[in-house]
């Protein structure tokens, strides 16, 4: 019997018949790659990981310590709904807890949503100032009202969960640790805090999550003055990744700090990103922004002094730590009168309701740490796809020296041609 399969394929002005992710905006990554999917007061909130190498063990624990950080109602300064955030691994993994190679899928049920506290007032028709009520409005022509939907900081329970496996994958290929902390409220800057050696132990040593005790305390009597006034607050979290090696990323369009930069500004209330001195390297000359080079006399290795680069140059990782700043502002949902608009247009007053955070920083540091995380998987697996899949058979004296901080050298230099000066003179033509 020949079994006969027609495909329909239609295509509109707006829409094309090669769609291959999950709709418009909600997948990141091109190998490891993530589709995240439901609304804050929904059933639940989830996301699917596809690209993730096979025969990998993980378990139920080792994503949800993610999470649980995460989670909302950890502490006075966090929003105070409820929720256990238990993750659900309904895909891609054996009887034995091992990867299958197929698309892993995690879900969280809702459940502590109060979605009267949105529909029984005015806030299901007035939009909340600087919020994404309004937008969504205007590009969809109909919003969930409750919660915020998809605009709201549950949707990143996904980016967590996919996050927390990437974490581990890092860890396994390369040592790579990913670490995020606060690092300003407002104007209170974390003054002692050594990016090569502070732990997540140290972040999470306080509700703020600053490893700087001295600014954590300030921080947070500034974050408590503020929530009591019913208004709120913003800041940066730094993030920084350790033992990254050299050669990540690609020329032009696919910088890994551009895609670094897309995947921290893609989280709710991100407004800035910077990576390594970011504007204030404007600030000074090029002899001073630039990080001079060195051997290191343990390994071998071609390092940097200084790292204003932030790990990255020309767009490509150098083996020195990245170092991403990323701006919050403040929640858009306040206890404070203000002046808005309804839905058909009338102008009104109106003070938030429900629950929400007087300021998002402690919870967005495994935000940010999931994003740069996925990030850097992503181009780990492209590196290897496009650069490492057939063997380098050049002689080792005839590759470039092993950069970076984790990298070694393997063959004695050949000495270079002595010049009078002491300076290798260089002439350069560039446009």
């Amino acid at each position: 019997m020949r079994l006969s399969v027609s495909f329909l394929f239609l295509a509109t002005p707006t829409t094309s018949a090669l769609t291959l992710f999950m709709g418009t905006g909600n997948t990141f990554g091109r190998v490891f790659r993530i589709s995240t999917w439901g609304e804050s007061h929904g059933g639940g909130v989830g996301v699917q990981l596809d690209g993730c190498p096979p025969r990998i063990p993980l378990t139920r624990e080792e994503i949800q310590m993610d999470l649980d950080r995460r989670r909302p109602g950890q502490s006075r300064i966090t929003t105070p709904r409820n929720e256990e955030d238990a993750v659900e691994i309904i895909s891609g993994l054996s009887p034995d807890g091992l990867t299958l190679g197929t698309p892993i899928a995690m879900l969280v049920r809702n459940k502590d949503q109060r979605s009267q506290d949105y529909l029984d007032n005015d806030m299901k028709v007035a939009y909340r100032p600087s919020h994404a009520d309004a937008t969504y409005d205007a590009k969809y022509g109909v919003r969930a009202v409750a919660g915020g939907g998809r605009s709201s900081a549950r949707e990143t329970i996904g980016r967590v969960a996919a996050g927390a496996v990437a974490r581990k994958l890092l860890k396994m290929y390369n040592g790579i640790e990913v670490l995020a902390y606060v690092s300003a409220v407002q104007d209170i800057k974390a003054e002692n805090v050594d990016d090569e050696t502070f732990t997540m132990e140290d972040v999470d040593a306080n509700i703020v999550r600053c490893p700087d005790t001295v600014s954590a305390e300030k921080m947070l009597a500034r974050i408590d003055e503020i929530r009591k006034a019913g208004n709120s607050i913003g800041g940066v979290v730094t993030c920084v990744a350790r033992n990254v090696p050299a050669g990540l990323g690609a020329p032009v369009f696919d910088k890994l700090e551009a895609d670094l930069a897309k995947a921290c500004m893609s989280i709710p209330a991100a407004k800035g990103f910077e990576s390594g001195d970011g504007f204030a390297g404007t600030l000074l000359s090029g002899k001073d922004h630039n990080d001079e080079f060195y051997i290191d006399p343990e390994t071998g290795a071609t390092r940097t002094k200084t790292n204003r680069s932030g790990g990255i140059q020309g767009g490509i990782s150098n083996g020195e730590s990245i170092v991403v700043h990323v701006a919050f502002k403040p929640t858009s949902t306040i206890g404070q009168v203000q002046k808005t608009v309804t839905r058909d247009g009338t102008e009104v007053e109106l003070r938030g309701k429900g629950r929400h955070d007087p300021c998002v920083l402690p919870r967005a540091v495994p935000m940010v740490e999931a994003m740069v995380a996925l990030t850097l998987m992503d181009h780990i697996m492209m590196q290897k796809a496009q650069c490492e899949l057939f063997p380098n058979e050049t002689a080792l004296e005839d590759r470039p020296n092993p950069m970076g901080k984790t990298a070694r050298r393997l063959v004695e230099p050949r000495p270079h041609i002595a010049v009078e000066s002491g300076a290798v003179s260089q002439r350069v033509d560039e446009e």
